[in-house]
């Protein structure tokens, strides 16, 4: 046994048993760690971003009307420069366009917007879709 030079602590010459069992479990976890990692790596196929919009409000906001939407990215890559059309649409007939950018929609994540029409969507029907991305 070595004592500190204050003499109040002890150091045994050979580690405790358990200190062996925690270093072989820590370094079992950090092998299986990296090695899942590289797997998810190797595997993965890049997909095209999916993206699903979907309304969630429309309300009054000032003179105008808002109609708030949440776009959903299902795919394993990021979607940047997103762009999403809003259309206003009485008897087939379009009567009211508004578009918005998303800098980036990540992957397998939601991102959520808000288009700002002059008339009432509530009277009209609401067509929301994404006409396009880039690469980031």
């Amino acid at each position: 046994m070595t004592q500190s030079s204050h003499g109040r602590h002890t150091e045994a010459a050979e580690p405790h048993w358990s200190e062996w069992l925690i270093g072989l479990l820590s370094a079992a976890l950090i092998v299986l760690l990296i090695g899942w990692l590289g797997w998810k790596a190797a595997s993965e196929v890049t997909e095209p971003p999916e993206l699903a919009i979907k309304a969630t409000t429309m309300e009054p906001a000032g003179n105008a009307f808002r109609v708030t939407f949440d776009i959903e990215n299902g795919a394993n890559t990021t979607a940047s420069s997103v762009t999403v059309r809003g259309e206003l649409l009485r008897d087939g007939d379009v009567v009211e366009t508004g578009e918005i950018t998303f800098d980036y929609v990540p992957a397998e994540s939601t991102a959520s917007g808000a288009i700002i029409f002059v008339n009432d969507p509530s009277a009209a029907e609401v067509r929301l879709r994404a006409i396009g991305w880039t690469d980031p």
